[in-house]
């Protein structure tokens, strides 16, 4: 799992088809913190009281877990403010550290003592200090409302909650309401932020980032994907920006790390900010993200990273400044790419369509239903039919021009939008358009032009885009990509790499747009259409959606509903467990740093130091080794998706044995539904953690400042 574009997609029970089940799937959830005193906990192998995992009034576990800015979980692990994540999580710091006479990705980075600890640029972290299901709340006095009635009364009720809120909340603090599933919950949440973030240490690339994209959502699986940084706050406690006068922040809570080890089914739990997901969604929204929007984003990702990297190829300087994007790219790509193969492979669409018939019998059996739900399936049939009648153009059209390389012809566009609306330019205006021009990749726009006029050339009869195939005079084949490859280099070679020359077209009249630019036109004119389908989409389906939510979940008699995940603190709970990919093939749930020197071919990505080579022959693992190598990474039950990257894993106890990287392929998609046969959360090891820290990386001063227990 990446940052920002993760998607580590897990699935539901196969057997007990959870998703389409009376309740929930063994271990699957990422529940609210105000869920998990109702959770059977005890019975799985907890051991401490559900109080401690999280008190209203402070104190709990979760008070030591916290949330970057760059779409990541982590945990302070001292008193100090030292924080553990994920590798990836703070490859963007060490990328914006590194030279190209010092990559410190591929080298590591070891601060030594605090005073050699480096900015973390642009990182902060947000702690979250309350937690409240309003719902009851927001909804008060809506019950016989609808339309625009009903939209207006929940934001008066919700702009009025968010003022009382915000002015008894202390100072630092932010209050915040979230709608989630569609206005099935709404929770307020209240925060504080730090912003002088520090790198303490971090693992080289042959460690943090064995195994690259082949072993990504793969297992088995070797890789130290971990990193610690340090919060800092101004003297008196109070957030900051970074400045040398700072200090350590004193964490309210922090975890203890437990280096005793695990075995095949002991009880774990996740806590941690999940990104995103969809589990009560209607069969036409899978069906959706199945042939429409997973295929195009695993394409036009892997171009990404494609044209990045041969950027990169021939510039060392530009290779280290893409290397952050390129992995998240790579890592996107695989996501969706998997996704797409286990929503087929699955049938979650069949699945969900199935239960909706029996939903549909389960309203007709009653007429108090048939008042409620009688028309959703119907309704949301219709729309959706409307909606995503174009919906493999739609899906290009949201992205074209490219939002990452088409500094050209993002800026004609936006001169067309802004001449059909009538806009004219703002001070301010000419020089953003001038710096976006002098910043852009030329090669990386054209090749990314390229890959979208093919894609248009894919669209089958009935999504054609006519402006296109008029542009290109209907051509097919060689001749077609030849002329779009001429065009691609006429819109960024061309006249309009000048800013005067796009300035200069705020100036024509919309007809004027249209006779001297007419391909330009014609994408203002579609993307329009489409977001006027989007907005009458968006006026009806959060209403429909409530609905069918509640049918859902009602017919199911499901008793705890978990909202679906929206990067706040979650909880969810498992075993360690292994699992059989395909048929007379188990994966057992441990890896070893002796498989992973199995691994090593001695070139990137499975290019093993030859330190740890070194200390594995010598079995010089210290306290940190079990049998005749240490253990590396772990699977698990445990539900969790993008964004929980750099969530610890906890025992019984309440200690940290581990921190949530990835997910494994097999059980991608999960942001539809969790599997429990497949369904796996890949951790780093702690004793891996410290054993790096410690042994190979000397870093003991990192390791003495935490409480470790359990040790043999």
């Amino acid at each position: 799992m990446k940052k920002k574009l993760f998607a580590s997609y897990l699935f539901l029970l196969a057997t007990l088809l959870s998703s389409c089940s009376p309740s929930l799937a063994i271990d699957e959830g990422m529940f609210v913190p105000g869920q998990i005193a109702g959770l059977p906990l005890k019975k799985k192998g907890l051991k401490i009281k559900p109080n401690e995992i999280y008190d209203p009034a402070g104190g709990g576990l979760t008070d030591a877990i916290i949330r970057l800015d760059s779409g990541c979980s982590a945990e302070f692990v001292s008193a100090d403010g030292l924080i553990l994540t994920n590798h990836h999580c703070a490859f963007s710091a060490i990328v914006a550290a590194s030279t190209p006479e010092k990559d410190l990705v591929e080298t590591g980075f070891n601060a030594g003592s605090r005073a050699g600890e480096i900015p973390a640029k642009d990182y902060s972290i947000t702690m979250t200090q309350r937690i409240e299901d309003v719902t009851a709340k927001i909804k008060a006095g809506t019950e016989n409302l609808s339309g625009a009635e009903l939209a207006a009364a929940i934001k008066r009720n919700t702009d009025a909650l968010q003022a009382e809120e915000t002015a008894k909340a202390p100072k630092g603090s932010t209050i915040r309401i979230q709608m989630i599933d569609s206005g099935y919950f709404y929770y307020l949440y209240q925060t504080s932020e730090l912003k002088d973030i520090r790198v303490v240490f971090a693992p080289p690339r042959n460690i943090g980032v064995f195994g690259g994209d082949p072993d990504n959502f793969e297992w088995t699986r070797h890789t130290g994907d971990f990193a610690f940084l340090r919060a800092y706050s101004a003297p008196d406690g109070s957030p900051a920006e970074y400045s040398p006068n700072n200090v350590p922040y004193k964490a309210k809570k922090f975890l203890a790390v437990n280096i005793g080890g695990l075995k095949e089914n002991d009880f774990v739990f996740v806590l941690g900010f999940p990104g995103g997901t969809t589990r009560y969604r209607e069969s036409q929204s899978i069906q959706f993200a199945r042939d429409a929007n997973f295929p195009f984003l695993t394409a036009w990702l892997g171009q990404l990273a494609s044209v990045l990297k041969q950027i990169g190829s021939t510039d060392e300087e530009k290779r280290i400044r893409f290397q952050d994007d390129i992995a998240n790219y790579d890592n996107s790509r695989k996501a969706y790419g998997g996704g797409y193969l286990r929503l087929r492979r699955a049938n979650v669409v069949q699945q969900r369509q199935a239960e909706e018939a029996k939903m549909a019998t389960w309203i007709a059996a009653d007429p108090a239903r048939q008042k409620k739900y009688g028309g959703v399936l119907a309704e949301l049939k219709a729309l959706s039919e409307e909606s995503n009648a174009t919906a493999r153009r739609d899906v290009m059209m949201r992205r074209f021009p490219d939002p990452i390389s088409g500094a050209v012809s993002g800026q004609l566009v936006a001169a067309a939008t802004a001449v059909k609306q009538g806009r004219k330019l703002k001070d301010g205006d000419a020089e953003k358009i001038r710096e976006a021009l002098a910043n852009h990749e030329p090669f990386f726009e054209r090749e990314m032009l390229k890959f979208f006029f093919k894609k248009f050339d894919e669209l089958p009869v009935g999504e054609r885009f006519a402006a296109a195939d008029q542009k290109f005079e209907n051509k097919k084949g060689k001749a077609r990509r030849d002329a779009e490859a001429a065009f691609a280099a006429e819109i960024v070679d061309g006249p309009f790499a000048s800013a005067d020359n796009i300035l200069a077209l705020y100036s024509l009249s919309w007809a004027e747009m249209q006779a001297k630019h007419p391909f330009m036109a014609a994408i203002v004119d579609e993307r329009q259409a489409l977001g006027a389908r989007g907005a009458k989409f968006g006026a009806n389906i959060d209403r429909l959606r409530q609905l069918y939510m509640e049918a859902l979940t009602g017919m199911r008699g499901t008793t705890t509903i978990y909202p679906d995940a929206n990067f706040t603190m979650r909880f969810s709970y498992g075993n360690v467990k292994g699992y059989q990919s395909r048929e007379s093939e188990y994966r057992s749930p441990f890896t070893t740093m002796k498989g992973m020197i199995e691994k090593d071919t001695g070139e990137i990505p499975f290019d093993a130091p030859q330190k740890l080579k070194d200390l594995q022959a010598s079995k010089d693992f210290g306290r940190y080794g079990e049998g005749d190598s240490v253990v590396v990474n772990f699977l698990s039950t445990t539900d969790i998706i993008g964004g929980n990257s750099g969530s610890p894993i906890l025992n019984g106890n309440g200690e940290q044995v581990g921190i949530c990287f990835d997910g494994n392929f097999e059980g991608l998609g999960n942001d539809f539904y969790y599997d429990y046969n497949t369904n796996r959360t890949i951790s780093v090891d702690i004793r891996y953690v410290l054993f790096v820290t410690e042994k190979f990386g000397n870093a003991k001063w990192v390791v003495d400042e935490m409480k470790l227990v359990g040790g043999k």
